[in-house]
């Protein structure tokens, strides 16, 4: 390198920065939105956050596997650390050809994130990445090395250094510095290292063997066997505490042939596929499960369309009403949680908030109904993509040891909209039609985002799964698509395409593969893609919208008829129109579901039809215009025997009371034997009175075999009806972000811009002022200027004749200090009026609001 590029070359991260364009630093923000949280003030700032504790265990945590081996791998590299020496820890002395062509990009990556900076001659991982990666006792490396040789022998006594070397045939030396030097390069020399070894007892390298790819520690006794005292000797085993030994880094290098990791993933495991059905199937499948998928939902809201169950003190569900919603939708309880938390995140559920609270519909399920299926389904299908709260997690137990219940809090999980997104992603890679291998999804997902840290959760029994928590979501994901109907027969089916964009999902990471498995450009000359922007909702609005277009035609039409049949059945060959599914909801009970949906007539449906206000001649004539076949007389008789005694008697609130025209019928009542709970006696020859309330009086006499009829206070028969409780209006549960939000292209381009004037002002060169001790100007080096009021206003008025710009210290009044570079235009009333080349625009400034204010140097640009 010449003395000018040395020169150019960054010092730091901040000088790192400050080089790049705006494309690379939007990237940068895109991919880490913690850095603009909130916007820096400079490129300096910018750089200072980049390398906090938290940012970067964020940004290591979001690293493809191979990515951060190259960045374990710097870690234990010299620094700074060559291209050439990077490759060599990374490919080992054969040199894996997978690994050279995948290197730029990973170390591209690792630039792009502000995890490493300078030229490809002088790699440097970040400060705080170092410290979390490099090998310590109490924090092993990833990679298994230990400390180096010099790290090793730090508490070393120089007597000690110098037998070493004698053992291991070197010359002495004055001082122990150059004697740790000269055992370091002999571990490092590959030739000389494997004649040393060769003359160790076969004992001692089978001991090195044990050691070699980590943990690097061992333990010896005080008196230690020959062929370990063999190794103590020579220095290949250094002690690091009492009875405590290490293999150094250089000596463990050299065994593995010069490899950091024992198995480099240079390459993503690919998804491979079970089985392949042609996509028509597929897409005829998922629409079948889609139309399963609303019907369940619908029977869940019925279920609690009149007021669900009651809310815990704590939020959420029952494990007994759980499992009472699982009976009465026939499926397994996670699946009823699976539900129940789809149709409260998708807003058609909620808490009524009164002081028995309880969960019921809300006014936007009506709103809901009445769109067209697809469109209903779409709606779900988007809820449940974007949807953090995690329904897999029910039935589990949080950090406090607290059980997890549905609807209930601590149930979201910010990283689920991301797995479910890219688990359909890889689904999308598929050719059309194929189903993939569970495990293969998973592994690639592991690939994607290895684990830095145990991720375990409490199941019900107690115990802790070894699998993380993004692989549970994956698995869940495959499940809840395929019950939903985003997949059919385990491969994504055509609306679930168009729900994620799977044209843009599908596309490889990386577009600019390198040119042969020899390609050893400059790093630099490896550029990733510009980060994606983080869709919009218009965008998500378009994806949702598309996938309703798509499963539309593949929905049957709705049917206007039933088949009645003689054993008071009816049979729906398919789905049935809004009206006709309501009316045949109230008058008769679903026995069977599936493609043909089986309906019961039964003595309670009828009177439940008669309760919502239809009369008998009402339900005939309904019966006859929506039969294909004709009207079973015993259906017919049924009906007219329930109706003829239905509303004979009537019950009211006295506490109840319970009148009727046959005094006859209230006598048998009050001779039965298991109306005795109900507390009745007579008032009048046709009323009676009760201690029960009209409710429990009403199911108490249609238990004993009557069919009363409520009425209200004027003494008409009140109708019941389904839709008859609502909660207020409510809002749908918002989901957890993973961390800041990504920023989108607007806010991206101001923050840049802001970043940029911010440096522009903290970097300006200044002419020397009376302040400064050497009487030498330069950057203000994040100092704000300080000078007198008379010296800032004559500055001011003599810049405003001039034309010339000034850096000026301002502190606005919420108190915050910043730098500004400005040209005054005009100076009067306490005011200074300004063109802001920070913000590149003319403003209004109290002068007495200015800390200071220094001319800039002649060169400044």
């Amino acid at each position: 390198m010449s003395t000018e590029e040395k020169s150019a070359a960054p010092r730091s991260l901040a000088e790192a920065l400050r080089v790049r364009d705006d494309v690379s630093l939007a990237a940068l923000l895109r991919s880490r939105p913690d850095l603009i949280t909130p916007v820096p003030t400079d490129l300096t700032q910018l750089a200072t956050r980049a390398g906090t504790r938290a940012s970067v265990v964020r940004a290591l945590e979001r690293l493809d596997r191979f990515a951060l081996q190259t960045a374990e791998a710097l870690a234990v590299a010299p620094d700074p650390a060559s291209y050439g020496e990077l490759l060599a820890l990374m490919g080992g002395d054969e040199q894996d050809p997978a690994v050279a062509a995948a290197l730029p990009r990973a170390t591209a990556l690792l630039r792009e994130q502000a995890l490493v900076w300078g030229a490809d001659d002088r790699l440097r991982l970040v400060r705080t990445a170092r410290e979390l990666l490099a090998p310590s006792p109490q924090h092993p490396s990833p990679t298994g090395l230990g400390p180096t040789v010099r790290e090793a022998t730090a508490g070393m006594s120089p007597g000690r250094i110098q037998e070493i070397l004698g053992a291991v045939g070197l010359p002495s030396t004055h001082d122990p510095v150059s004697a740790v030097s000269a055992l370091g390069a002999l571990f490092a020399d590959r030739r000389r290292m494997a004649a040393l070894l060769a003359g160790l007892p076969e004992e001692s390298r089978e001991v090195l063997a044990r050691l070699v790819w980590g943990p690097p520690y061992g333990q010896v006794t005080h008196d230690p066997a020959p062929h370990l005292r063999a190794l103590l000797d020579r220095g290949l085993l250094l002690p690091t505490a009492p009875g405590t030994v290490v293999l150094p880094r250089e000596v463990a290098l050299h065994l593995r042939a010069g490899r950091a990791h024992r198995a480099p993933e240079p390459v993503p495991p690919p998804v491979e596929a079970a089985a392949t059905h042609r996509p028509q199937v597929v897409d005829a499948t998922a629409a079948g499960q889609a139309l399963a998928a609303l019907a369940t939902v619908e029977e869940l809201l019925k279920e609690w369309d009149e007021g669900g169950p009651a809310v815990l003190r704590a939020g959420g569900l029952s494990v007994r009403d759980l499992k009472r919603t699982a009976v009465a939708l026939d499926v397994p309880e996670p699946v009823a949680a699976f539900w129940v938390e789809l149709a409260y995140g998708a807003g058609l559920i909620a808490s009524d908030g009164e002081a028995d609270e309880r969960y019921a519909a809300t006014p936007a399920y009506d709103e809901w109904r009445e769109l067209p299926p697809a469109e209903r389904w779409a709606h779900l299908a988007a809820t449940w993509l974007t949807a953090t709260r995690t329904p897999g997690v029910v039935g589990g137990r949080d950090a406090k040891d607290r059980a997890l219940s549905a609807l209930g809090p601590n149930l979201d999980r910010s990283a689920a909209p991301e797995v479910r997104h890219r688990v359909l992603a890889l689904l999308a890679g598929l050719p059309e039609g194929a189903a993939p291998v569970e495990e293969s999804v998973l592994a690639r997902l592991r690939w994607e985002r290895p684990l830095r840290g145990p991720q375990r959760e409490q199941h019900a029994s107690g115990a802790a799964r070894d699998e993380d928590l993004r692989s549970r979501i994956a698995r869940w994901t495959l499940s809840e698509a395929e019950l939903l109907g985003v997949t059919g027969r385990g491969a994504l089916a055509a609306p679930g395409r168009a729900l994620i964009g799977a044209p843009d999902a599908s596309r490889p990471a990386v577009e600019d593969e390198p040119e042969g498995p020899g390609d050893k450009l400059p790093v630099h000359h490896h550029r990733l893609p510009p980060a994606a922007a983080p869709p919009t909702p218009a965008d998500r609005a378009a994806a949702t919208a598309s996938a309703a277009r798509l499963l539309a035609p593949l929905f049957p039409e709705p049917l206007d008829h039933v088949l009645l049949q003689a054993d008071l059945t009816a049979v729906a060959p398919g789905p049935l129109e809004r009206e006709l599914a309501d009316v045949l909801g109230v008058l008769a009970d679903v026995e069977s579901k599936g493609g043909a949906t089986v309906y019961r007539f039964t003595p309670g449906s009828v009177r439940r039809a008669l309760d919502a206000g239809q009369s008998a001649a009402d339900l005939h004539a309904f019966l006859a215009r929506h039969s294909r076949t004709p009207v079973p007389q015993p259906l017919t008789y049924l009906i007219d025997d329930v109706a003829r005694r239905h509303g004979r008697l009537r019950v009211g609130a006295a506490s109840a009371y319970v009148r009727c025209d046959d005094d006859a019928t209230l006598d048998e009542i009050l001779a039965d034997k298991r109306a005795a709970a109900l507390g009745l006696r007579r008032l009048a020859p046709t009323v009676l009175a009760a201690q029960a309330e009209p409710a429990a009086l009403l199911e108490g006499l249609r238990a004993i075999g009557f069919a009363p009829a409520a009425e209200s206070a004027a003494g008409d028969v009140l109708i019941a009806r389904a839709d008859s409780r609502r909660t207020p209006p409510r809002a749908a549960p918002e989901p957890v972000p993973d961390g800041p939000p990504a920023p989108d292209d607007t806010l991206l381009a101001a923050a840049i811009r802001a970043v940029r004037a911010g440096d522009l002002a903290s970097t300006a060169p200044r002419k020397p002022g009376p302040g400064d001790e050497d009487g030498a100007g330069g950057a203000p080096g994040g100092a704000l200027p300080r000078t007198g009021a008379a010296e800032t206003l004559a500055t001011m008025q003599a810049a405003v004749l001039t034309g010339e710009a000034l850096w000026i210290g301002y502190v606005n009044a919420e108190g915050a200090a910043s730098q500004r570079v400005i040209a005054p235009i005009r100076v009067e009333g306490g005011f200074v009026t300004a063109y802001d080349h920070t913000a590149d625009e003319v403003r209004t400034y109290p002068l007495h609001r200015v800390t200071g204010v220094a001319e800039l140097a002649d060169d400044a640009g």
